[in-house]
């Protein structure tokens, strides 16, 4: 039985970064993969094709154009399922050679089928062609990622009625769809298909959407999506989905009321692909959306010797921080040094238009009882964003007024999930509004947006002189 420094079981974001760390400080490492090809949900199901199927819409209708030509202008009059499809291939294709040279490289071993614990070091892995074998790890990592949660309620039939796997394998495009589930998925998918000309209404049981983003970034977002005649449905639950005699799909809501549309796309949440890791042999327990607590500075789990990083481990799934909890945990599982992260990350929303967040929100300063301004600029103030047709997007930056350090930096529009690193970087440097009134940006920019919020909060706050406490 082969004996491993480190065995991965997943080859997704986390489950890439942490074998090639461990390999680069020279120990023995496996990776398993369950599916045909590296790269895991992140490069074949999620981050990478839904943001390649953002942009091909983006391109394929002349979407940024259109604050020039009206709402009418396309690039390509006729958009087809192949269209969208074509360039996502590609981009595939190019995501798993780049990963597997990446893995010969560095010397990681990889072997494909689905694994299970036999004990806390030994895994059973059932390879496609049938063969049974087992590997030892000193330490093992369970990247495994996630999947759509399906109702046993819904009957999902991968043509009408969909979820977020189902939907990059459509065959046409509808003329009117409705998403259940305002999360980040099903927004992205929902704004998507809307810049196609789709109809799109989405449902949501909560009385609004993505409320772990700044309030002001999502009320000007919610206006932007109803101004382009979306419809969203909050406070309202789906009790039964179903398709009538003519194809098309009916969705019931508790209150009675009766939503049609030529496809439904269900994304209210995801579940841990955990089921099938035979966690009991190694003493392991996963909770109810099959997910697996781990400690929060090592991403260690109650196992001492087995560590979960990214999506299996729940908030704030993201394709940049599983990366990061993937380096941490196996530095930490081959007992080499490792920093903490920084404490602040973005979060990228990649909807039509864009939103990326860095920091506190206002609410979360107001609850903190931190005395604060905002300075806040709008795209169509630079001259980039005349440039580039924007009539919308807006930059909104928060500063203690105690130290007059930044605090939180939010914005929504185009090209936000890139503009923010640079209110991240001051964040974790912990500057103040003086840098962004004091420093000259590249003009014309949508990043001289930074230097207007700044100067709009500085004009506020008065100047007054920095002081060292902390806010």
């Amino acid at each position: 039985m082969q004996q491993y420094d480190l065995i991965v079981i997943g080859s997704g974001p986390a489950g890439r970064r942490a074998a090639i760390q461990a390999a680069k400080l020279e120990k023995t490492v496996l990776v398993i993969e369950r599916g045909g090809h590296v790269g895991g949900v992140s490069v074949h199901t999620g981050t990478i094709p839904s943001k390649t199927l953002r942009e091909t819409v983006l391109n394929l209708t002349g979407w940024r154009e259109r604050g020039f030509y009206g709402r009418s202008y396309r690039v390509k009059q006729q958009i087809s399922a192949e269209d969208l499809r074509r360039r996502l291939l590609i981009t595939l294709d190019h995501e798993v050679d780049v990963l597997e040279h990446q893995f010969n490289r560095n010397r990681v071993q990889q072997l494909r089928g689905m694994a299970k614990f036999r004990d806390a070091n030994t895994l059973e892995v059932t390879k496609d062609d049938g063969e049974v074998v087992h590997v030892r790890g000193t330490s093992i990592l369970l990247a495994v990622g996630t999947r759509p949660y399906r109702p046993a309620h819904i009957d999902f039939d991968g043509q009408t009625i969909l979820d977020s796997d189902d939907i990059l394998h459509i065959k046409d495009v509808p003329r009117s769809m409705i998403v259940i589930g305002a999360g980040v998925i099903g927004i992205e998918y929902a704004t998507i298909f809307s810049a196609l000309d789709t109809v799109v209404t989405v449902v949501e049981p909560r009385d609004g959407m993505l409320d772990f983003i700044d309030k002001e970034i999502v009320e000007d977002f919610t206006y932007q999506l109803r101004d382009r005649n979306m419809k969203l449905i909050f406070g309202q639950t789906a009790e039964k989905v179903e398709k009538d005699e003519g194809g098309k799909v009916r969705v019931t809501l508790k209150s009675g009321r009766v939503l049609g549309a030529e496809m439904v796309l269900f994304a209210a949440g995801r579940v841990g692909a955990t089921d099938t890791l035979n966690l009991e042999a190694c003493g392991l327990v996963a909770d109810s959306r099959g997910r697996l607590k781990v400690n929060p500075e090592t991403f260690q789990t109650d196992v001492p010797n087995i560590y979960a990083a990214g999506d299996v481990v729940g908030f704030p799934s993201l394709a940049s921080t599983s990366m990061e909890q993937g380096r941490i945990a196996a530095r930490h599982a081959v007992r080499a040094p490792a920093q903490d992260p920084p404490q602040y990350f973005p979060y990228g929303i990649y909807a039509v238009p864009e939103i990326s967040t860095c920091g506190l929100t206002e609410e979360e300063v107001r609850q903190r009882g931190i005395p604060y301004e905002c300075g806040i600029a709008h795209f169509r103030e630079t001259s980039r964003g005349h440039i580039m047709g924007l009539e919308s997007g807006m930059l909104k930056m928060i500063f203690s007024l105690k130290t007059r350090r930044l605090l939180g930096v939010h914005i929504v529009g185009e090209g936000a999930t890139e503009l923010v690193h640079i209110g991240q970087a001051v964040l974790n440097l912990k500057g103040t509004v003086e840098y962004f009134v004091e420093n000259t940006f590249n003009y014309p920019t949508l990043a001289e947006a930074y230097k207007i919020a700044g100067l709009d909060a500085w004009n506020r706050m008065g100047e007054l002189p920095a002081k060292k406490a902390s806010a």
